[in-house]
């Protein structure tokens, strides 16, 4: 196999500490890396219990491995030390705050902070009256001449206590009548059936939630605030105004919220009156229909839709347009995770200025050397539902696309940097740019093994044994970002989000789009975007508001508000669309935009108000419009953008538009693929640099004209790899990329092995010579089975003097977990990542060589021996540690234990550069 996968650990990157894109200092040269190219952390801090000293180690090493910034998110306490609990917002609370922005300040890194404790939004301010609200529908059968003997009120006894009658409607088939009027204040209704007909009274009740604030930091319990009251919301805001009066100077750059998780508040006071303004009819009128939500039919999808789409636009209007203009009236920006919202979460992902996805679990890639490292959620990180965070940053102009990466993503202790890395690859290729690794929990300077822990939580932090290495990862990250906020995104078309024909379904009412329930809400979308992808095409999610803002340029492509540039709009099979978005398409069309129906227009509006006439309108325009492409196949091929040979099929690409008029290319190999050979480019170079982000190497491709008159670029790549590239309009001056073949058979250096412990808890002292490899958990010793260490693999071997390479390839095989290589007393580099190998021919000698591989390894099977001598580590409030199936049997002693060191053959592969 062809290599060229030179493992490096820091080496010194950091220069131009702006924002985004720093000056290059040559085209062919590496970007600087500013501080938002940096991966930053979201710090849980228990109790808020937090001090100087501790605040300055934990920074001081956050800063010297190289994250870019924290985001503060308080959390329940510790047990037993409640006495060191510092209340949200307090004085002593804003001095810890000013010191770490303070820290931060000198150390080159950001201070965000979560706009409450744990998640959604709420705390002790927030009164009964403020909270979440829900919709209560009862009703009564009332016979004829009749009064209903009891009060009109909710059946749940707590429910009775809060909650506020919005309408009362008599029903007796078609015939409907207000009589909210006829409620005393006492509840008893003044009204009585008629003598004729079958008539039964409906009242929907304004209820409660009830809902607190989950995980919630001490001085930030409280109910959940009512997202959909533009009151209640600055009401909210208001604690945060007085808390920083005086303190502007430390005021957070930027404010986050997490996933909208404000469970069932379907409703809040005055909604009747918002949807009759929004669809020209009196919800109340259709309360019988609304409320069976066992009896689906067309008129009830219609109503249920135009509720939904009036509780989106009250949830924007105030609550993130409010929290928006908060922010930045403090001079501030906000980064939101508009998922889980009962919203298009397009819109809203396009209002805020850093729109956030997240990933949730493991992808089962199919990567060779990959192995798994312990039970794991299934992954939410499927493209389709990464992009819709970054197709609408792209459509709205916004830099940075950020991610809440690798929750979740095994089970505790088991989550290698090896695994981690594809999971990051997966997001930087749908757009991300801003990485926010989940997280980090704030620990006390010396605290014990294994340190204070968040449930769902990676624990990127000095208390876990991959911080030794993580710097490798950091470093990987930053040099991707600093190519992923260069230039412009170059996505090749928009794909319209078809949000009428999921809101126009009848399940239920109230519709969250969250992110763990994607493959039920949008499953053919999801297949649409794949198709694409496959085909090698990069798509843009398109919604009904953002299709106002685009406009034609003169050689036909559409024009996005942000200033990107698409070939066309791809509507999929829709059956409903708004005749406004129809008139905006066809206006596109006319002034020479490519708009692609697939394989049927549109068959009808969604929605109920003005129902004939809106109907009317859409079949008027539909008559003068072209056929549409008989299936996606076709619709790809009346694109007119040129696919991506490289997309898709075990590759996953990104391309934006750089500053040299040519291209920034990444990409990563997910699967057991290998590259080998020339490839195609889409787009058109004269010249292209290859850059390695895990090593920091550089150099020109070899590039050529293909047959089809396309630029060619050879390029070799092992299976989890990833590589950037930089196109060139013009042929530009610099080194040549170094290419390699195996000259001979791989060395198996399998002989004269001796392993000895640098750090070990348990501790093990002596050199153990070993003779042949193996993991140190094959040690007769019981304490190499149960520790979490860092061993030093030391060994001696003759370089064959009749093999000729011009490289010579390490290969760490099996690895667990990660590594640093030494040879004859220099430092080569670190291997973390698959595939486990490092070029380490510039330190050989031609005679005896020394190899020293120091192996650090996970931290299960400690944790594995704490249970089974049970030692309390479990010493966390409300979720303390929970397993990553979700269960809460804290007991780790059954776990099987988990090799450590290396754990297969080491080789030695010479290479001749071709």
């Amino acid at each position: 196999m062809k290599q060229n996968l030179k493992r490096f650990g820091h080496i010194g990157l950091f220069g131009c500490m702006s924002l985004l894109v720093a000056a290059q200092p040559s085209p062919v040269d590496w970007y600087d890396i500013t501080t938002v190219n940096k991966p930053f952390v979201r710090w849980w801090w228990h109790g808020s219990a937090v001090d100087r000293e501790g605040l300055n180690f934990n920074l001081e090493e956050f800063a010297a491995k190289g994250l870019g910034g924290v985001e503060i998110t308080p959390i329940y306490g510790v047990k037993g030390n409640e006495g060191n609990d510092i209340a949200y917002l307090s004085d002593k609370w804003m001095d810890m705050l000013r010191y770490v922005t303070e820290e931060n300040r000198r150390l080159g890194m950001q201070t965000e902070m979560n706009n409450g404790t744990g998640w959604p939004f709420g705390g002790p301010e927030v009164t009964e009256n403020e909270s979440a609200q829900k919709l209560i529908i009862r009703s009564w059968d009332v016979a004829n001449g009749k009064k209903i003997s009891g009060k009109i009120e909710p059946e749940d006894e707590k429910q009775r206590k809060v909650a506020k009658v919005e309408k009362v409607m008599a029903v007796n088939g078609n015939e409907r009548i207000d009589i909210t009027s006829k409620l005393a204040k006492d509840g008893t209704l003044g009204w009585k059936a008629p003598k004729k007909g079958d008539w039964k009274v409906y009242a929907l009740f304004a209820g409660r939630t009830f809902q607190k604030v989950k995980r919630a930091a001490p001085g930030g319990e409280g109910y959940v605030v009512n997202h959909y009251d533009s009151v209640s919301v600055k009401k909210y805001l208001d604690r945060f105004d007085r808390a920083f009066k005086g303190r502007e100077d430390i005021f957070p750059k930027v404010m986050f919220n997490d996933s909208y998780e404000v469970y069932g508040s379907d409703w809040t006071e005055g909604l009747f009156e918002e949807f009759a303004k929004d669809h020209g009819y009196r919800l109340e009128q259709y309360l019988p229909e609304f409320a069976d939500t066992k009896n689906q039919t067309e008129l009830r999808g219609r109503i249920v839709r135009d509720y939904r789409q009036t509780l989106a636009r009250v949830l924007r209007e105030n609550f993130t347009d409010i929290w928006t203009r908060w922010a930045h009236s403090h001079g501030a920006e906000i980064r939101n995770q508009s998922h889980g919202s009962p919203a298009n979460i397009i819109d809203l992902y396009a209002i805020v200025d850093i729109p956030e996805c997240e990933s949730f679990g493991r992808s089962d890639l199919k990567i060779p050397g990959l192995h798994p490292t312990g039970p794991s959620k299934a992954s939410d990180a499927d493209p389709a539902v990464l992009k819709f965070a970054s197709s609408a940053a792209h459509i709205a102009g916004k830099p940075l696309v950020s991610a809440e990466t690798l929750t979740w993503l095994t089970q505790h202790f088991h989550t290698s940097l090896s695994v981690a890395k594809p999971e990051i690859d997966q997001m930087l290729a749908a757009g991300v740019n801003h990485i926010f690794f989940h997280g980090a929990t704030y620990s006390p300077k010396g605290v014990e093994f294994p340190g204070w822990l968040f449930y769902a939580s990676v624990n990127m932090s000095p208390t876990n044994s991959i911080w030794k290495d993580a710097d490798g990862l950091f470093n990987y990250i930053a040099r991707c970002q600093a190519f992923l906020t260069a230039g412009k995104p170059d996505s090749d078309v928009l794909l319209y989000f078809p949000i009428d024909d999921i809101w126009q379904r009848q399940d239920g009412i109230y519709m969250m789009f969250a992110i763990h329930s994607m493959d039920k809400t949008m499953p053919e979308i999801k297949k649409w975007v794949n198709q694409l992808v496959d085909a090698g095409l990069d798509p843009d999610y398109l919604s009904d508001a953002l299709i106002s803002e685009l406009k034609v340029a003169p050689d036909g492509s559409i024009i996005s508000n942000g200033g990107n540039a698409y070939k066309s709009i791809i509507v999929p099979p829709v059956k409903f669309m708004p005749e406004t978005t129809l008139a905006a398409l066809k206006q596109l069309k006319e002034e020479g935009g490519n708009v692609i129906f697939v394989e049927s227009l549109p068959e009808d509006v969604p929605g109920l108000g003005n129902l004939d006439s809106r109907r009317a309108l859409l079949e008027s325009m539909k008559r003068d419009m072209v056929s549409p492409a008989k299936d996606m196949e076709e619709a790809i091929r009346m694109t007119g953008a040129t696919p991506e040979p490289l997309r898709g099929n075990g590759i996953s690409l990104l391309r934006r538009t750089n500053e040299a008029g040519g291209h920034n290319y990444f990409l990563a190999l997910l699967s057991d693929r290998e590259l080998d050979g020339w490839q195609t480019l889409a787009t058109p170079a004269k010249s292209v640099m290859i850059f390695d982000p895990l090593t920091g190497q550089k150099g020109k491709a070899r590039t050529r004209k293909g047959t089809n008159g396309k630029t060619e670029i050879y390029l070799q790549a092992a299976p989890g790899q990833s590589l950037l590239l930089k196109t060139f309009p013009t042929d530009v001056e610099a080194p040549e990329w170094a290419y390699y073949n195996k000259s001979a058979a791989p060395v198996v250096i399998d002989k004269g092995w001796s392993i000895q412990f640098a750090e070990s808890d348990p501790a093990i002292d002596g050199v153990f010579n070993t003779d042949t490899l193996t993991a140190w958990t094959n040690l007769p010793l019981e304490e190499a089975k149960i520790n979490t260490a860092t061993a030093r693999y030391k060994v001696q071997f003759d370089l064959p003097a009749d093999v000729e390479a011009d490289e010579w390839l390490l290969d760490l095989g099996d690895l667990r977990e990660s590594a640093v290589v030494y040879v004859n007393g220099n430092e080569a580099g670190k291997v973390w990542s698959v595939p486990f190998t490092i070029e380490i021919g510039k330190w050989l000698n031609s005679g005896e060589n020394t190899l020293e591989i120091d192996v650090t390894n996970l931290q299960a099977n400690r944790i594995v021996d704490y249970d089974r001598k049970g030692k309390v580590w479990r010493i966390f409030k409300d979720a303390n540690i929970a397993n990553v199936d979700g269960s809460r049997l804290n007991d780790y002693s059954g776990w099987e234990m988990i090799p450590a060191g290396l754990n297969s053959n080491v080789t030695l592969t010479p290479l001749k550069r071709n």
